[in-house]
């Protein structure tokens, strides 16, 4: 199983990490949430825990549990800007359909 950063997602985490002063890298999940079924959760990785997978690229950490990983198997995160907005965004292989509001997704049966 893997997940790839690119060069802008991995800069961004060092550029917040640097601000907040702290932490091993970015955490990122998935929980059950939305119109679709699923959701994006990021939050700060202060410690890894036995069931996280680690995944490292331009000297940042992505860590991500077990459970969440496989339905982000294969996925790329990037961090985009779009007019004023900025934020990590995937390209993940196993969703399906996305929500109008592109806050939530349905994943591939597999």
């Amino acid at each position: 199983m893997n997940i790839q950063l690119t060069q802008n997602a991995a800069r961004q985490i060092q550029v917040q990490l640097s601000q907040r002063g702290k932490g091993l890298g970015l955490r990122v999940g998935i929980k059950k949430v939305g119109c679709s079924g699923w959701a994006y959760q990021y939050d700060y990785a202060d410690e890894i825990k036995p069931e996280d997978q680690v995944f490292e690229a331009f000297d940042s950490k992505l860590v991500v549990d077990s459970q969440s990983l496989v339905l982000m198997d294969g996925a790329k995160l990037d961090f985009v800007k779009e007019g004023l907005k900025q934020t990590f965004k995937f390209e993940n292989p196993n969703v399906e359909a996305t929500c109008g509001c592109g806050e939530s997704f349905s994943v591939k049966e597999k």
